[in-house]
């Protein structure tokens, strides 16, 4: 058997869940997707309201909203009372993983006013907004003005709390880092009812550096003032085809945006976007965009493609068609091109209806798509759950790039998951080690696409079923999970948590460092008050003795050393 080739494996025997799940585009079609349409329409009304508010009035209604989470913070008697999270429902969060922390007994805040864009400073560049401002929200009302977020995640519903204490990505990512990066101050509601601005050089600057990846568990973030660029109203696409193995579609991906001279910080020769998708171990397609004016997209021979129709091809077929007819280049509207993957993200769609990519299946009811991933997660039940945990993956695997091709074929291996999603990211060295750092000494080696202040890193995005899933054999979706955290430990590489985790606590810290991260909980008064990112991440259901006593455990800890880097 050789390197590349998969192991052979037993058939599975279908069951029950496997009839439910092949016909879930029953209850997708006739309840998910109407009621999905219909929150869709409430949330864009609601915006729209906020829209007619003066700025003024918004900030006003912020800073009341404010002292309403303070004065909740304030009843709580921690003697009594759990630990404190946010008042959304379990299914709500758009991430794959379910949130079992709120099985356990917990005190209640309520965010939910916070979702108003409070701010757009044209002078400074800045855009400040609550939590529960979303992608699409954002991009409604800075796109029209010629500006935009420096990286706009692709789904419409990834909010921008989510994306700071979580993990946000773009195909802008090679030159601003990941969504956090992109952050110039937080404004923070820390355990005790305090609200501070934190910023990389202020007095709070270590709470800066430490809130990226910490899941909510230092504080409230009630609002963010994030960096905007100036752009152009179409994004110049190139398609271009790769075929060859694994080793050589990686090749062909990192030459697309990273110069082999290491000339990564020249605009003439780096793109604004970089995005490649690997569709079988032999083809790939990578794209390079531009943006561009109104006046070139509109001049004679240029093809604009208005990608955001709902009647449209999905863009990952779109794109495949450049295995058939070669390289070709096309203009689409900017804001279409930000949220090119919402309508059917970027694969699942053909997992959830199976049908769904076929003309007469967009033409009718493609203005609907997609069912919000909230109502899918509502309506899936605990059966359907758990064979999703074992027989389909969404994971992203962060990894150095020069370790992209590697990457690949482990994945190839293990999972045979196909189409595979690319995106570069810029991971930064900086004054202090936070959860996750680039590779000690890398600027030393000069690799492609690093720089002396940043390392190159992609996110190997692998969403959909299996290879022996689709062929009818024995998958163990936990032990398939497994196997690439540890690879991922073993390759510096880091795994977002808004994915279901196998990790138990000892691996959780090999693959990311706590020492800032537990310092700011015992500085900020959070130990005791908010549950640790480990035990927010960890799979399955909480009970309150285990997370009482996992906090009494860091409590009694000795405060870490931070390092510098």
């Amino acid at each position: 058997m050789s390197d590349l080739q998969a192991p052979l494996r037993p058939k599975r025997k279908k069951t029950l869940v496997d009839f439910l799940v092949q016909f879930r585009w029953v209850v997708v079609i006739f309840v998910v997707l109407p009621i999905s349409c219909t929150i869709y329409f409430l949330i864009y009304l609601g915006d729209l309201k906020s829209e007619w508010k003066s700025y003024d009035k918004r900030k006003k209604e912020h800073d009341e909203n404010v002292k309403k989470v303070v004065k909740r913070l304030k009843e709580r008697n921690s003697s009594k009372d759990g630990l404190v999270c946010t008042a959304r429902k379990p299914w709500i969060a758009v991430g794959m993983r379910n949130v079992d922390y709120k099985r356990a007994r917990h005190f209640e805040v309520d965010l939910s006013a916070f979702r108003n864009i409070l701010e757009i400073d044209k002078e400074r560049m800045i855009a400040r907004v609550e939590p529960l401002v979303n992608m699409g929200q954002i991009t409604r009302a800075t796109v029209p003005m010629n500006l935009s977020l420096a990286v706009v995640a692709e789904l419409d519903d990834l909010t921008v709390g989510g994306l700071i204490n979580g993990y946000g990505i773009e195909g802008s990512s090679h030159i601003y880092g990941l969504f956090a990066d992109t952050v110039v101050s937080y404004e923070i509601v820390l355990a005790d009812g305090q609200v501070v601005r934190a910023t990389k050089d202020n007095e709070y600057s270590d709470l800066y550096y430490a809130i990226p990846w910490s899941q909510g568990t230092l504080g409230l973030l009630v609002s963010a003032e994030i960096k905007l660029i100036p752009i152009k109203e179409y994004m110049r696409l190139t398609y271009k085809p790769v075929k060859g193995n694994l080793r050589e579609i990686a090749q062909a991906y990192m030459d697309s945006f990273a110069p082999r001279d290491g000339d990564q910080d020249n605009p003439e020769k780096v793109p604004d976007f970089v995005e490649g998708m690997v569709y079988s171990p032999t083809e790939a397609v990578c794209m390079t965009g531009r943006y561009a004016s109104k006046e070139e997209a509109k001049k004679k021979g240029n093809v604009i493609n208005n990608i955001g129709w709902w009647f449209k091809p999905w863009f990952y077929q779109h794109a495949e068609k450049a295995l058939k007819k070669g390289e070709f280049v096309e203009y689409i509207p900017t804001r279409e091109y930000y949220h090119r993957h919402t309508r059917c993200l970027y694969w699942e769609g053909k997992l959830i209806i199976p049908f769904g990519d076929q003309w007469w299946f967009r033409f009718l009811l493609g203005w609907m798509m997609p069912p919000k991933v909230s109502l899918l997660k509502a309506t899936q039940g605990e059966a359907i759950r758990n064979y999703y945990h074992e027989n389909h993956v969404i994971q992203d695997m962060l990894v150095p790039l020069y370790k992209v091709g590697d990457a690949l074929e482990w994945v190839h291996r293990e999972m045979e998951v196909y189409p595979l999603w690319l995106c570069p990211h810029r991971l930064f060295r900086l004054p202090v080690k936070t959860m996750i750092y680039p590779e000690p000494g890398f600027e030393q080696h000069k690799r492609q696409g690093d720089t002396r202040y940043a390392q190159m890193y992609t996110d190997v995005g692998v969403y959909y079923a299996p290879g022996p899933i689709l062929r009818g054999e024995v998958f163990d979706g936990a032990e398939a999970v497994r196997k690439m955290e540890k690879w991922l430990i073993e390759n510096h590489g880091f795994q977002p948590q808004y994915a279901v985790s196998e990790l138990n606590e000892k691996d959780f810290w090999r693959m990311f460092d706590a020492s800032l991260y537990e310092q700011a909980r015992r500085k900020y008064k959070a130990v005791g008050t908010f549950m640790s990112v480990y035990y927010k991440s960890k799979k399955g259901r909480k009970t309150e003795k285990e997370v009482a006593e996992a906090e009494k455990e860091v409590a009694e800890l000795e405060t870490p050393e931070v390092e510098g880097y």
